[in-house]
């Protein structure tokens, strides 16, 4: 059995010969799979640009008898496959890749200058064509309607909203439960992780201009320095998680970029900061992004600012990705469907991520009525992670120019997993269990 063969692949456990029909089904597909893998792999896009490979994953679910739009939010596409009575689930993948120059080494590394898959999207677009491939061959072990989406800038916070503007919600078979996943680097080939409640994070960028009185750095008194006003705040910042969030929960403020002046003997009129804030829950953001604009203002005013030269703090909204949360039964469901179907020993389960995920956006279109679950599939090769004893701090991260999943333990296990969930939730009686 192929998810057996990943097994002892990632733990090293002997191969039992014992026949399984999805298994024997997704090893048959694994040659066009990685075929896919690899060619998408070599010509990635960056966000809102993915012409080439939205095209590719069109024709490609277009054959199995799925009914296609592209275009929907920009380069996204919706495939929709009715079948009888029972619910809409929803299977997502993303498509686009990452400013980041390639240095794995790969025979088929990217031919893009500068563009590179460093997170993983082509092994979620591989593993979202394997298993439409499944669940339309398996037609009569379902019932209901599947729509699986694939959707463009997930890198850049906006392909959720942007197809749900266009209608996914109203243009198409509203679902019942969404359901995603992501390779990791921190889990080795063939193992699933998932978390309760919380899986990833907000993600606010905030832009804090400081204003001050450029001036002569020769005579200073006769300024109101930015540089110096900039660096009190970015060093009070660091108080919000460290004095204002209780310790058992989690808060990230981040200043990422530091810019102002032009000269040795110039002090400048204004100092820009960038920062990431990553939080959880609504009311944690909320205090966190009150807690900068306070801080600025505070050490502006110790400063001597006069008011209208008052820092200037803006949240991007239009790049806030909300926190994605796995919500219950359906996370309790699906992972007790993997348990059954791979054994205790290949689920585990992992705290969230502070990284963000903009699949989020389609619980939250309905958060009364709609339930997600967005889990992980391992990809480290058992090589590499044997080699630094799990410790994942040796290992190249998502979003590293080295990081390079292992294809075929991955693909085939997101395969199953992603069609052994949807045919538990599509009502006919499920898949075999395997020993």
């Amino acid at each position: 059995m192929l998810f057996l063969i990943f097994a002892a692949l990632s733990l090293g456990r002997a191969t039992p010969a014992v026949a399984d029909p999805l298994g024997g089904s997704i090893r048959g597909d694994l040659p066009a799979l990685l075929s896919l893998y690899r060619d998408l792999h070599a010509h990635p896009e960056l966000s809102n640009q993915e012409v080439r490979t939205a095209a590719r994953l069109a024709r490609e679910i277009a054959g199995l008898g799925f009914t296609v739009t592209p275009k929907v939010g920009g380069n996204g596409i919706v495939a929709v496959m009715e079948n009888g009575a029972g619910p809409v689930v929803l299977l997502r993948t993303d498509m686009d890749a990452l400013p980041v120059t390639e240095a794995t080494g790969l025979p088929f590394a990217s031919v893009e200058k500068g563009v590179m898959h460093a997170c993983g999207h082509d092994i979620h677009m591989a593993s979202w064509i394997g298993t439409a491939r499944r669940l339309s061959a398996m037609k009569d072990r379902w019932s209901g309607t599947l729509v699986m989406i694939a959707q463009p800038a997930e890198e850049v916070g906006g392909g959720a909203r942007a197809m749900l503007a266009d209608g996914l919600f109203t243009r198409f078979p509203k679902p019942a439960i969404t359901i995603a996943f992501h390779d990791a680097a921190n889990l080795p080939a063939g193992v699933i992780g998932y978390s309760q409640g919380y899986a990833f994070a907000n993600v606010d960028s905030v832009d804090i201009l400081v204003r001050g009185v450029g001036g002569h750095g020769a005579y200073p008194q006769n300024t109101k320095d930015p540089i110096v006003l900039a660096a009190r705040i970015v060093t009070s910042l660091q108080t919000i998680v460290s004095r204002e969030v209780d310790p058992q929960d989690a808060a990230v403020v981040t200043v990422g970029s530091i810019h102002g002046g032009t000269k040795h003997n110039i002090i400048p009129d204004e100092v820009r900061l960038q920062l990431t804030v990553r939080s959880y829950s609504p009311e944690m953001r909320t205090k966190l992004l009150d807690a900068i604009a306070r801080i600025a203002k505070g050490e502006a005013i110790a400063a001597g600012m006069p008011e209208d030269r008052m820092p200037v703090v803006t949240v991007a909204r239009e790049d806030n990705t909300p926190a994605a949360f796995n919500t219950d039964p359906l996370t309790g469901r699906i992972v007790a469907v993997f348990r059954k179907r791979f054994g205790a020993e290949r689920i585990r389960q992992v705290p969230p991520t502070m990284a963000g995920e903009d699949f989020a956006r389609y619980r939250l279109a309905d958060p009364e009525h709609l339930q997600s679950l967005i889990f992980w599939v391992g990809g480290v090769p058992k090589a590499k992670w044997d080699a630094v004893a799990a410790d994942t701090s040796k290992l190249p991260s998502l979003h590293s120019a080295l990081w390079a999943p292992d294809p075929e333990p991955t693909i085939g296990m997101a395969v199953e997993a992603m069609t052994a969930a949807a045919l538990d939730l599509l009502g006919k009686p499920t898949i075999p269990s395997s020993p």
